[in-house]
């Protein structure tokens, strides 16, 4: 904590003096969040002395988290914005600063850092350094690429009608060192060892319709993911939590388990998304939204390969004191071929993602509490919910109701090689594998309720209450009795209750 209010005061007479010279208007904004989950379960495991939500947490928890980001405005053609976080912090732990002294390695962190220019004479609009990208989404909120990532963003509309959105972002480079087990620099540090990632949206606006057609490219070097401490590697297939960046990459990219065939990589892996995602409100009160994402993904190793496709769809209707809402979503499934990739829809990253179907089962809680006990993103699942939001009977309280019935796409012929061929369990966190493996007998309920009340104007108190429901299929040509890799293979249902409070400002 001293080494934030370090920073803060330094930052304050640093900014009070350029505010004078240059006459530069600084603008603050931030958010702190103090949160308390208690809850089991969630990797759908007990037994054996587990009794926590999961092996790293116990059944109550309380984190907090802050958010700060100052913009530095010369003029509507130009701006730059930095922006940091001191968190996730759960209280008791030294390792992020949060037990008795509060003294312990604080870990403030850049999430954002970047500036906005207007071309002179145009309206082209730039935005170059670290940045949240995404792509567009009206309905769950991207299932291939949300997070904060290094690039430029170059927006252009046309009228007002059509607009262009380009983006350049880099996700990785200059990570591989390139040494053998015994440090022998036999190898080319740096080498081949980058993504890059383009893309190009259209955002088309008209009378009551949104439509947004994209696409994006991508070039993935072959060491970007190598051992460096051996490189004679053909693929690391270790490290790099799924719960990281970097980790969400490894488990969007690839097959489950990894790749079967022992080829070496020696060329760029070529990655091609496309889409289009609509809103439609000229209904009203109807709102119908959609999306479709195609991608496909190809290495030296066919084995290696990842394509599918993911499609969402959502109708609604809007009243004076509630939103009821029918929705559905489906992705294609891995077949029963162990060496011919994964016919799943690949994906970078949606560590940014709020999934707007699913809070608690998917990556959907928009400020800190327990999520994604499911998987991190949708692909290789199907599902049908309903929900009835913005719900108000009560002055400054507001509720939704959600219950989502969701199955595998999966092979279970494809399970079955995973666990007995590879050693994997239903719920690894392995290359390719994105929390729990559903396959299409393996099905799962999640009933959720949350309830947001403003106390202040900048104040909002958020109870939820979520529930998972898991049936996976132990026959034995599917998961069978190694279903939670050598542990109690009863499966027991996640719940979680979270209490948080939210401070903007």
């Amino acid at each position: 904590m001293k080494k934030l209010v370090t920073l803060f005061m330094a930052a304050g007479m640093l900014l009070g003096g350029l505010s004078t010279a240059n006459a530069i208007d600084f603008k603050a904004k931030g958010q702190w969040i103090v949160s308390a989950d208690f809850g089991q379960n969630g990797d759908f495991t007990g037994g054996n002395g587990i009794t926590g939500y999961d092996g790293s947490q116990d059944e109550f928890e309380v984190e907090q988290r802050f958010r700060f980001q100052l913009d530095a405005v010369a003029s509507e053609s130009l701006s730059g914005t930095l922006y940091f976080e001191l968190g996730d912090q759960r209280w008791g732990n030294n390792g992020n600063g949060a037990a008795l002294g509060a003294d312990g390695n604080n870990v403030i962190e850049i999430k954002q850092a970047y500036i906005d220019w207007l071309v002179p004479q145009t309206d082209l609009k730039l935005r170059m350094g670290i940045q949240g990208m995404a792509l567009p989404s009206f309905t769950t909120g991207s299932q291939v690429f949300n997070d904060d990532v290094a690039g430029i963003t170059a927006s252009y509309k046309f009228n007002e009608n059509v607009a262009l959105t380009a983006m350049w972002a880099r996700p990785m480079n200059d990570n591989y060192a390139g040494r053998n087990a015994h440090g022998v620099n036999n190898y080319q540090q740096n080498f081949l060892d980058n993504v890059d990632l383009f893309a190009l949206a259209l955002p088309l606006t008209f009378d009551g319709v949104k439509v947004t057609p994209w696409a994006m490219y991508g070039m993935i070097g072959p060491n970007a993911f190598r051992n460096s401490a051996n490189p004679r590697n053909y693929f690391d297939v270790t490290g790099n939590n799924a719960g990281t960046s970097s980790g969400n990459f490894r488990t969007g990219m690839f097959p489950a388990g990894g790749p079967t065939h022992g080829n070496k990589l020696t060329g760029y892996g070529q990655a091609v998304w496309a889409g289009i995602t609509g809103d439609i409100v000229a209904f009203d009160p109807f709102r119908i939204a959609f999306d479709f994402n195609y991608g496909s993904v190809a290495y030296d190793d066919s084995s290696a390969n990842r394509s599918g496709w993911l499609a969402s769809l959502l109708v609604e209707y809007k009243m004076d004191w509630v939103t009821p809402g029918i929705y559905g979503w489906y992705g294609s499934g891995d077949d029963n071929d162990t060496g011919n990739g994964s016919e799943r829809l690949p994906f970078v990253s949606v560590n940014n993602t709020n999934n707007a179907f699913s809070r608690f089962a998917f990556n959907g809680d928009p400020n800190l509490a327990r999520e994604s006990a499911v998987g991190l993103a949708m692909p290789g699942t199907w599902g049908v919910g309903i929900r009835a939001k913005d719900v108000s009977f009560v002055e400054d309280l507001k509720q939704c109701l959600y219950v989502n019935l969701m199955g595998g796409t999966n092979s279970p012929h494809m399970a079955n090689y995973l666990v007995h061929t590879r050693g994997l369990a239903a719920n690894s966190n392995a290359i390719g594998m994105d929390s729990m493996y559903l396959t299409t007998k393996d099905y799962a309920l999640e009933v959720g309720l949350v309830n947001t009340y403003k106390i202040y104007e900048n104040l909002d108190m958020v109870f939820q209450a979520a529930y998972v429901a898991m049936w996976l299929d132990k026959s034995h040509k599917v998961w069978g009795d190694s279903l939670m890799n050598g542990r109690d293979d009863t499966v027991r249902d996640a719940w979680n209750f979270n209490l948080c409070y939210v401070y903007s400002f």
